[in-house]
């Protein structure tokens, strides 16, 4: 162990005296190199950087239900699931695209329409300028960089408006044809209400009764005196006796309608505003402002990343060089 560390410092101080001895050209090449990217840092065009900040909803619809869920409540910040969603709307081509053509992108990325990889260029470029981030207390994060700080900010406050249309476009195309099955059932409904109803009446036109009507018959039947009377009322239960059942029939049936039809309202009304309700599905915490500083490029972490660089690379090649030469004379 101890050789080891004999060892290990011999060639530390080797490396030292090396270094040493190559100082005046390591220096010349870092300087060069400190000079070039510092020219070259101010060639660069400055990008300017806005961001805006928002929270998902916990739901995105009002409840008709009486039994409410506490997770439900409008009022409520959504969670993780949420948020993961909510990126995954960011990132999706549905507002990508319209951001690109309200800003003309294309033209603005220097980025011609003839170029058989325009799209690809186009996504390489909307990636290096616009990203989304999920923080860590379960906001998202927008941020657009550009070289107009104004533009920079339009984006990422257009992006924030363009959340809730995308998503209640996206929503639609579920929600409205479940609507729209929901309303065919409500007029079935209705509609075979309204024929029982008419084959009621028709019942009733004829002289058909209730149960409890045809027993007052009976007993006004069995209580009349006249030869007249008798015979109104038994006509009457005749017809009764022939379409009692199925007037009773009828009425049951009607009031079963009755019933699931007042049940099925609320159905009906939770559809039909899931279907054409434009909801909100965030909350903002911040929207974007226009930049009063560039965010890069970093001049000084530039020039410094290109001297540590240049100095590593100019310390391995020298050293490589040398045992080159080495192993030439030994040869």
């Amino acid at each position: 162990m101890e050789q080891e560390n004999i060892e290990f410092q011999q060639q530390r101080q080797n490396l030292i005296l090396f270094v040493w001895k190559k100082r005046k050209i390591i220096g010349i090449v870092t300087a060069a190199a400190a000079v070039i990217s510092l020219v070259i840092s101010f060639l660069l065009t400055p990008l300017y950087l806005s961001t805006a900040i928002v929270f998902p909803t916990a739901t995105s619809t009002v409840s008709f239900s009486e039994q409410r869920n506490a997770k439900a409540s409008s009022m409520d910040f959504g969670e993780e699931e949420q948020s993961e969603q909510m990126v995954q709307i960011l990132q999706s081509s549905r507002i990508r695209d319209k951001i690109v053509q309200r800003f003309d992108l294309f033209k603005h990325y220097d980025i011609d329409m003839d170029d058989p990889n325009k799209f690809y260029k186009l996504g390489k470029a909307y990636e290096e300028h616009i990203m989304f981030t999920r923080t860590r207390y379960g906001s998202i994060q927008i941020d657009v960089l550009d070289s107009d700080k104004e533009l920079a900010a339009e984006i990422a406050n257009k992006i924030v408006d363009l959340i809730d249309t995308v998503k209640n476009d996206m929503v639609k195309e579920r929600t409205i044809p479940a609507f729209e099955i929901s309303q065919r059932k409500k007029q079935l409904i209705e509609t075979s209400l309204k024929e029982i109803r008419m084959k009621l009446d028709s019942l009733s036109a004829l002289g058909v009764v209730t149960s409890e009507g045809r027993a007052t018959l009976s007993a006004a039947y069995n209580e009349a005196k006249g030869a007249e009377d008798r015979k109104f009322f038994k006509d009457k239960l005749e017809i009764n006796m022939k379409y009692g059942a199925e007037f009773d029939g009828l009425a049951m049936l009607r009031d079963e309608k009755i019933v699931k039809l007042s049940e099925f309202e609320v159905a009906y009304e939770q559809a039909e505003s899931d279907a054409y309700a434009n909801f909100n599905h965030k909350f903002v915490v911040e929207r974007a402002v226009v930049a009063d500083k560039k965010d890069r490029p970093k001049k000084a972490i530039i020039v410094i990343v290109s001297v540590f660089a240049t100095f590593i690379f100019m310390v391995f090649a020298l050293l490589i060089q040398d045992r080159i030469q080495e192993l030439r004379k030994i040869a």
